[in-house]
């Protein structure tokens, strides 16, 4: 072994004595440069520990990081949400929906004109206001929408004319069970400012149903029918038409010609 390390730094140019040489056997044969693994102890844990911070260190911070933001998230979330809905509930019956029905009540009582709308608008207000002052936000929206749906029927216009299409009949009568005298009926429609017909909810004295329809059977005294039919065999044309009209401001139609309380959908 001498021999070959004296050759291999030689071929290198480099002149070592041969006591170095002798010494570098002599610490290979006592293993000096073989790894000895330190036994087991307190000591080499903790510089375990130490050596490999940087890997369970991040490790930790990333668990310590989770476990805040799960907190955080909860405390947002769940805590902080409540918190806000309440917030949002108070705002809402204290603020937003006062002021709402505070708009809503003054544009109803300007388009009421006649003493029943009039009196239908301060009902709604009355069932509006007593629902925000017990906080009950779910009535009090109810009440304005309908308070709202009341002033869109306010504005509406529309007239009452009896039907006069080629193939439709325009009076029709009818004998009630346990009645010998009969009821009689002009068919008429709602027409529209832009003199269409509107479809209106009318509900049957015969059967007590209600249907959306675009024309229905209104009941006149015999008088008016027969008066009707009569200017329809004048000439075959029904020159007045006109029943009753809708106005602006009014909930009630009113009429031109003597109506009776009834009103039928099928016929």
């Amino acid at each position: 072994l001498v021999a070959r390390l004296k050759t291999i730094y030689s071929g290198q140019g480099i002149a070592v004595p041969d006591a170095i040489i002798a010494d570098g056997v002599k610490a290979l044969e006592e293993s000096r440069f073989s790894y000895q693994p330190t036994p087991p102890s307190l000591g080499r844990t903790l510089a375990t520990v130490w050596v490999t911070r940087r890997t369970w260190g991040a490790a930790l911070a990333g668990v310590v990081v989770a476990i805040g933001v799960g907190i955080g998230g909860y405390s947002y979330v769940v805590v902080g949400g409540a918190k806000r809905a309440a917030e949002a509930a108070r705002v809402e019956i204290s603020e937003t929906l006062p002021k709402t029905l505070a708009a809503t009540l003054a544009t109803a009582r300007d388009e009421a004109k006649s003493t029943e709308a009039v009196a239908k608008v301060s009902a709604l207000a009355t069932t509006a206001q007593a629902a925000v002052a017990r906080g009950d936000a779910a009535a009090a929206k109810g009440a304005i929408g309908d308070l709202d749906r009341l002033v869109g029927t306010l504005r509406e216009t529309w007239t009452v004319q009896i039907v006069t299409r080629k193939g439709e009949r325009s009076g029709v009568w009818r004998v009630p069970p346990n009645r010998q005298s009969r009821n009689y009926y002009l068919i008429v429609e709602a027409i529209g400012a832009d003199g269409k017909a509107m479809a209106r909810a009318i509900t049957s004295e015969e059967t007590g149903v209600t249907k959306t329809v675009a024309t229905w059977g209104q009941r006149v005294p015999q008088a008016t029918f027969d008066r009707v039919a009569a200017d329809a065999r004048d000439d075959g044309i029904i020159e007045t038409r006109r029943v009753g009209e809708k106005k602006r401001g009014d909930l009630a139609v009113t009429w031109t010609m003597p109506v009776e309380t009834g009103t039928i959908t099928e016929w």
